[in-house]
């Protein structure tokens, strides 16, 4: 790993940016979930103390024995949300909603996802049929055009995706491209794809695996989510059940897809692995060692989205221009990442992108979701 004195971890006070995230993000997510389900007084009390403790109060300890006293809380009670690592902050607060609506139980409402309704309005919306019907009218590039569909993500729709990554469209707004050495990578073995949204970014993710089952250039996929509901959209394996039902119900090339997942579901080339790991507050280079063997076998690991590349290289202030495999060097086997730019962590840009970047955004282009990456370290040294 490179020196990462000279990268300060974000605090939660490091830019307007994490910290408008903590002020007004957060808030607004209360009262979002708040509205979503008709909870009862308890619930509701639960949230109005949330509401006030994660804006002007301190770090609390949690109600029960938890691994989050492995996870740094009992270094961090007392602080304030500000004070604390931003990657440390904004995961435990998403812990804490979910105390307060019930989540853990025992109680009526245990095991519900208080983000459910969004998730599956996203997913029924008929903009979503209007993406899957764009498989139909695929160019000759398929590999380019379902890698681009996964990269972006939520950014934009799939259509969108799928045509600009045949116009152009979607490369301009790179700023970086390692995509050439990522399909080398993809030689019948295993992949490992670390999921990020449910919903519209779900479903691209999982056409991209059936593809690559499809045509061999994988044997098996391992999709990594979270174990419980995390970041409002985060992937659950209720997730992944609803976004396979709602490809096997549209029609065409999607429903083939669908097919070719829920089958490899059955026969074991498809598994979903909910590691308790996935909704640490930790960067990457501390999972556990369960976790690194899993990745240490796989042909590549694949990180999706933003907050996985915030655990994969830190949550720090990194020059842009650090080189992505310096602070990937400590992953135990080749990685890549597929990330929409929604945070102020970056790196392996050139110096002339960085520039070019600053001159015409300023520093928006960290954070706005117009600009994206594809990076790719083939040969960690930890993996040799």
């Amino acid at each position: 790993m490179p020196d990462s004195a000279a990268a300060p971890v974000i605090l939660g006070t490091t830019g307007p940016f994490p910290h408008s995230v903590l002020a007004e993000r957060h808030p607004a997510i209360i009262r979002q979930v708040r509205d979503a389900f008709p909870y009862g007084p308890e619930q509701h009390h639960a949230l109005d103390e949330l509401l006030h403790n994660c804006t002007e109060g301190v770090i609390e300890p949690l109600p029960a024995p938890d691994r989050w006293h492995d996870w740094g809380l009992d270094t961090h009670v007392g602080q304030s949300w500000f004070d604390v690592p931003w990657l440390w902050s904004e995961s435990y607060f998403y812990r804490r909603l979910l105390d307060a609506v019930g989540y853990f139980g025992p109680g009526p409402w245990q095991g519900v996802d208080p983000f459910r309704p969004f998730k599956l309005a996203e997913l029924d919306a008929k903009e979503t049929d209007e993406e899957l019907s764009a498989l139909d009218a695929l160019g000759d590039d398929p590999d380019r055009s379902l890698l681009h569909g996964s990269l972006w993500g939520n950014r934009a729709d799939l259509g969108f995706r799928l045509s600009a990554a045949d116009s152009g469209e979607a490369v301009a707004a790179l700023v970086a491209d390692d995509s050439a050495a990522l399909w080398p990578l993809l030689d019948g073995g295993t992949l490992c794809l670390v999921a990020d949204n449910a919903g519209r970014e779900l479903v691209p993710d999982l056409l991209l695996i059936a593809h690559l089952l499809d045509t061999g250039r994988i044997a098996r996929a391992v999709l990594h989510i979270k174990p419980y509901p995390y970041y409002v959209s985060d992937a659950t394996t209720a997730d992944v059940v609803d976004a396979l039902r709602r490809l096997t119900a549209a029609p065409g090339a999607a429903a083939r897809h669908g097919r070719t997942l829920w089958s490899a579901m059955a026969d074991g080339r498809l598994t979903v692995r909910a590691h308790p790991f996935s909704c640490a507050p930790l960067p990457y280079a501390e999972m556990p060692g369960d976790l690194r063997a899993e990745f240490a076998a796989a042909a590549l690991t694949v990180f999706k989205g933003d907050l996985n590349y915030r655990r994969l290289v830190g949550d720090r202030l990194w020059p842009p221009t650090m080189p992505f495999a310096d602070v990937t060097a400590w992953f135990p086997g080749p990685v890549a990442a597929l990330r929409t730019l929604k945070s102020d962590v970056v790196t392996g840009l050139s110096a002339d992108t960085e520039a070019a970047l600053d001159a015409a955004e300023g520093q928006r282009w960290r954070t706005a979701g117009t600009h994206a990456l594809i990076q790719v370290n083939p040969r960690p040294s930890a993996a040799t």
